[in-house]
């Protein structure tokens, strides 16, 4: 359980709310950038260095992809109420992490493993850990913030097309181990 990676993540857990501080609080749009970004770099170096160093656990394999749903959640909360996103945005991607909440609980209701997060899946949040900094950055009146609201809506629409995609591909994931199981259960009776 205490091992580097899994230092690495309660880090990366500390962030939010200093970033959610910073950001609302303060105003101290650099710093809050600055926060995204190591929480950002922990989120690769935890999985990198678990399997380097053969410390993956299953705290980690969960409190990871949990963490960075708490990271997004709370930077969207925050840029909503800066006035940065759409709340559209925000519903899609709330609205994708519920189905697959959803899709957890009926694996588990029917004792079968969890979803194993994918490349692919890994790809969409570092998109969106990518825009929404850059989101941020873009509230700002000059040259750099024209570049950075360019920046971001690429990332941000990017990383929900992986986004919804690696959901769907999770949903087929999920539908086919519930009938695996079921037909399992039938040749076995």
């Amino acid at each position: 359980m205490l091992t580097i990676p899994n230092l690495l993540t309660f880090i990366r857990f500390l962030g939010i709310p200093l970033f959610i501080y910073v950001a609302l609080s303060l105003k101290a749009d650099g710093w809050a950038i600055v926060i995204l970004m190591i929480g950002g770099a922990t989120d690769y170096f935890d999985g990198k260095l678990a399997r380097l160093l053969n410390q993956a656990s299953r705290l980690g394999e969960l409190a990871d992809p949990t963490i960075d749903r708490l990271y997004i959640g709370a930077t969207l909360i925050v840029l909503y109420l800066r006035e940065a996103i759409p709340f559209w945005l925000i519903a899609t991607l709330v609205l994708r992490d519920l189905v697959m909440l959803i899709v957890a609980a009926v694996l588990a209701a029917k004792k079968l493993p969890p979803l194993t997060v994918t490349y692919l899946g890994k790809a969409a949040t570092f998109n969106l850990l990518y825009a929404l900094p850059l989101f941020l950055l873009a509230l700002s009146d000059s040259w750099v913030g024209t570049i950075a609201f360019i920046c971001s809506w690429a990332f941000a629409l990017w990383g929900m097309v992986l986004y919804i995609g690696t959901a769907i591909g999770y949903l087929r994931t999920a539908y086919r181990s519930i009938k695996a199981r079921q037909v399992a259960i039938r040749e076995g009776a």
